[in-house]
């Protein structure tokens, strides 16, 4: 053996596998990044559904608190909102606000269509996820986790920002 050559040791060998491991971690934490940065939407092949600027509106002392979303379908079908799951709220339903006369209500709707290749907003003086029984505290500057069920038998999971009333004006 020459000067210039030396064995492979042990030492050698970690060196490349602890290469590779930090290759792999490099490699899963550029996934994660960019999976955060991306819209949400159904999974699956088709990915019908894209969920648009979610944001939750916060009320104070265990008040009701109301989901917001815009739900974009890039189906050929109408998609039916049938049901709505929170981890973090004992209560997720679908409201409606709706005006008769001088005066509002809510009411529960079993569906929201999105219509094929269009849009359906849930926003504030329409209809609105209404969410009751927080698990956990939860305030302004918080995120929750919304499950967005659909006629197709897709589900949308997404995080919804927590904002004050101040901030949602």
């Amino acid at each position: 053996m020459t000067n210039n050559m030396r064995p492979l040791t042990s030492m050698h060998r970690f060196g490349r596998a602890q290469a590779f491991a930090f290759a792999c971690a490099g490699a899963f934490a550029f996934a994660l990044m960019f999976a955060a940065s991306t819209p949400a939407h159904a999974a699956g092949a088709a990915q019908a559904i894209v969920v648009k600027n979610p944001w939750v509106r916060w009320l104070p002392n265990n008040l009701p608190a109301a989901g917001y979303v815009t739900l974009s379908n890039n189906s050929d079908k109408p998609i039916d909102l049938v049901d709505v799951s929170s981890a973090d709220y004992g209560s997720a339903m679908l409201h409606q606000t709706v005006s008769s006369g001088s005066t509002q209500k809510m009411v529960m709707v079993d569906k929201l269509t999105v219509p094929a290749h269009s849009e359906a907003k849930i926003a504030p003086g329409g209809y609105h996820l209404m969410l009751e029984e927080p698990k956990h505290k939860i305030a302004p500057g918080d995120n929750v986790r919304l499950k967005l069920h659909f006629s197709d038998g897709e589900t949308v999971e997404t995080t919804f920002p927590v904002k004050s009333p101040a901030q949602a004006n």
